[in-house]
């Protein structure tokens, strides 16, 4: 009950942001909703089944032109984000027969080269697609600030949607099942845990809102093209969100999210050419001083205070 209470209150929280009546702000709570739903879209197969997936900019780039295509034949938004997150549930679950029985850096590297073979296609699909030199999608028409309003809200709702699935996973089966596959996936499969089926499962729920998150990007936007929609930024930074906020937890990407989110247009804005050096040197101190994220650091510091109270 106390994460559902969590989740209200976080998306009531969040709603109030158009009262600011701020274009900017709209657009960055757009951008930190837009990576919540990747964080923890990845969390469900990194986070709980220990797979360190790089597909996440695959199926966020499948989704983007999925929908593109959709849109530039007349077919309605919602119809256009639904089939974006078909497709990208569809391509997860074919693309994991083929990688889902590798492990560790073998694993990585081939969902890695996922996205650059999806990047590949849509180069070399001009006639569908518009290659190499993108494409240009229908404007709504609205007001900017109804836009801006309805692409944030839109995103919101996928984030909250995406953390209230989270919560039933990690609190089900599904979730006890990934959990076992990440301590030991022989001694899982043993003990009767399906790890393949699981695994999968894991892998379809990490594309769906990923392809969904990568429609909605499309339409606000307006313009997508290749090195956009399937950059490796965009496989990366849920990781290293994850791993900010707290590893296989429910509230740690979206608070990995927001920080991530907050530095870079705080601190990176500054250091355009060193952005990759910087978030390559976040994920090394991740790694070496807080490998369970935020919220473990902090559990862990209330638990000694609580010690200390008691003595």
């Amino acid at each position: 009950m106390r994460d559902w209470l969590i989740l209200l209150a976080l998306a009531l929280a969040a709603s109030a942001l158009p009262l600011a009546g701020d274009n900017y702000l709209m657009r960055l709570g757009t951008i930190v909703a837009m990576y919540a739903v990747l964080a923890q879209s990845w969390n469900f197969i990194g986070g709980l089944a220990g797979y360190p997936s790089f597909a996440t900019a695959a199926f966020f780039g499948l989704g983007a032109y999925t929908s593109a295509v959709l849109l530039a034949h007349g077919a309605p938004t919602g119809f256009a984000w639904g089939a974006a997150g078909l497709m990208a549930t569809l391509f997860a679950a074919l693309i994991g027969g083929a990688i889902l029985h590798l492990r560790g850096h073998y694993f990585a590297i081939a969902s890695l080269a996922v996205g650059e073979v999806m990047r590949e296609i849509v180069n070399t699909t001009p006639d569908l697609t518009g290659g190499g030199m993108g494409m240009n999608l229908p404007v709504p028409k609205l007001s900017i600030a109804a836009s801006a309003q309805l692409f944030y809200f839109a995103m919101l709702g996928l984030a909250a949607l995406t953390t209230a699935v989270a919560i039933i996973v990690q609190r089900g089966k599904l979730g006890f099942g990934l959990r076992c596959i990440q301590q030991n996936e022989d001694a899982a499969n043993i003990l009767g845990v399906n790890a393949y089926g699981y695994k999968t499962a894991a892998f379809c729920l990490s594309a769906v809102f990923s392809g969904i998150a990568g429609a909605i990007y499309a339409s606000w936007v307006h313009y997508i093209e290749p090195p956009d929609v399937f950059d490796i930024l965009l496989a990366v930074k849920p990781l290293v969100m994850v791993l900010l906020g707290g590893l296989g937890t429910v509230f740690g990407p979206i608070i990995g999210a927001a920080l991530l989110i907050t530095f870079e247009e705080v601190v990176w804005r500054s250091f355009l050419t060193i952005h990759a050096a910087m978030l390559g040197l976040i994920i090394v101190l991740l790694v070496l001083f807080m490998p369970n994220g935020l919220l473990a650091l902090v559990r862990s510091w209330l638990e000694r205070r609580r010690k200390e109270g008691k003595a």
